[in-house]
């Protein structure tokens, strides 16, 4: 794989996106101008080692992330975690980027709930050693980024604490979770997630009660 030698500045984004939603374009462009990043890397999950719930099929979710950053020049929606057979971890990918980009600082960024889970990742210390974790800000509220299955708050360690950065970004209080029951209950979610994105729920018919 040819990568552009400019990239000096690297964010790195996952998440099960299902769906993608405004707070997760709003933490990508907040990223973007606050880090100075020359780009970022949109990862869906595969298979995701910390969920309680099963995801939806991830050509949906590839799909409906590709639609939530389209026309965003320095965004890359990145499928490598989706086509990892087996549990997928950020430090594996975390070192696949770092050989991909030698001379590039990496950016792991991160939702609210994201943060509040950090402690349990596997092998935190090293994803610590290998990125700056830029996390939204705490003002931006639980239900910001909540959603189901995420490991319960833990002390993180003093040394990972310390190299956390806060990205600043207002306050969106629908999650993915609250998106889902809202389609599920016939509601309307147009605002809540791009238009793109809304158009594709629909259309094929997501998150409907079986």
């Amino acid at each position: 794989m040819t990568q552009a030698p400019c990239v000096q500045r690297l964010g790195v984004f996952g998440g099960a996106f299902d769906p993608p939603h405004q707070a997760h374009v709003a933490l990508v462009q907040a990223a973007l101008t606050q880090l100075q990043l020359d780009q970022v890397r949109v990862l869906p999950t595969g298979q995701a080692w910390h969920k309680t719930r099963t995801l939806s099929e991830a050509a949906h979710r590839l799909a409906m992330t590709r639609l939530a950053f389209e026309g965003q020049s320095r965004v890359v929606v990145d499928d490598r975690e989706i086509m990892r057979l087996g549990p997928s971890y950020t430090v594996d990918t975390l070192h696949e980027l770092q050989t991909e980009f030698p001379q590039a600082q990496l950016y792991l960024l991160l939702g609210n709930d994201q943060r509040r889970s950090l402690a349990a990742w596997h092998q935190i210390e090293e994803i610590g050693r290998i990125a700056i974790i830029c996390a939204a800000s705490r003002d931006t509220g639980v239900k910001a980024w909540s959603d189901s299955g995420s490991t319960p708050s833990q002390p993180l360690s003093d040394a990972i604490e310390a190299r956390i950065q806060i990205l600043n970004m207002p306050l969106m209080p629908h999650s993915a979770t609250d998106i889902r029951v809202l389609v599920a209950t016939d509601q309307a979610i147009s605002g809540l997630v791009p238009t793109a994105v809304e158009r594709y729920i629909h259309e094929h018919h997501l998150y409907r009660p079986h």
